[in-house]
């Protein structure tokens, strides 16, 4: 898209600097720069936001955020959306490799490579690290994008569940809509209109484990997800 190609020419310089600034003690405070650089690539691009909460997110509070997966820009998406709460995704190592993107996405991320055993395992320990620094874990259960279209909602994987219900950390529920149509996975289709993000609930885990419990919690926020966005 030629708004994204133009976004993406502007932000260059803001990709070279931004990894200069980057500490982990420092991340709470380079936050806001992430926020508006996600914003700007957002609303640059011709999307606007509808957001709306069911449920009131609580500042001082870390949470595992978790959502359905349609687009690249549900990155960018959820960076306008979560203001008062800094967060580091768990994706795929391989989209670090990216021209431009890949660069601050490294940053932003506990990268995981899931053809790798090692790699796979390292990922809770990495993500409780960030909650006991204050931040908050996003992670998008489905595990990527399905190649097949037709599919609402693919199968969530147990990852999320493990780290919030270990952790003992609150699950903060969203679904994103229209960016499967609008901007999929393919540089060549999409066109600019509305997102909407909802809230949908914050699913409390303390006090459960996740032998008796993940299997409920999971599908739970799989079905209001789904619900949601069919």
């Amino acid at each position: 898209m030629i708004i994204l190609g133009a976004s993406y020419v502007l932000v260059f310089g803001l990709f070279v600097l931004i990894p200069l600034l980057f500490s982990e003690k420092a991340f709470k405070y380079v936050y806001p720069i992430i926020r508006y650089w996600g914003k700007f690539i957002f609303y640059g691009t011709g999307f606007r936001l509808e957001y709306e909460e069911k449920v009131k997110l609580d500042p001082n509070k870390n949470y595992v955020f978790i959502a359905n997966h349609t687009s690249m820009m549900d990155i960018m998406t959820v960076l306008t959306v979560l203001k008062h709460h800094p967060i580091v995704f768990v994706g795929k190592a391989e989209l670090g490799k990216i021209p431009i993107f890949g660069r601050i996405y490294k940053h932003i991320c506990i990268l995981v490579d899931r053809s790798s055993m090692k790699s796979r395992a390292k990922v809770y320990p990495d993500a409780k690290h960030k909650l006991d620094q204050d931040l908050s874990i996003f992670i998008f259960p489905e595990g990527g994008v399905s190649d097949d279209t037709s599919i609402v909602l693919d199968k969530f994987k147990d990852g999320a569940f493990n780290i919030a219900i270990e952790t003992q950390s609150p699950i903060a529920v969203l679904s994103i809509e229209g960016l499967k149509e609008m901007f999929p996975f393919n540089w060549f289709q999409g066109y600019p209109g509305k997102v909407k993000v909802k809230l949908l609930d914050i699913v409390e885990t303390k006090g459960k484990n996740v032998k008796e419990h993940k299997a409920e919690i999971k599908n739970y926020t799989y079905q209001i997800i789904r619900k949601e966005i069919e």
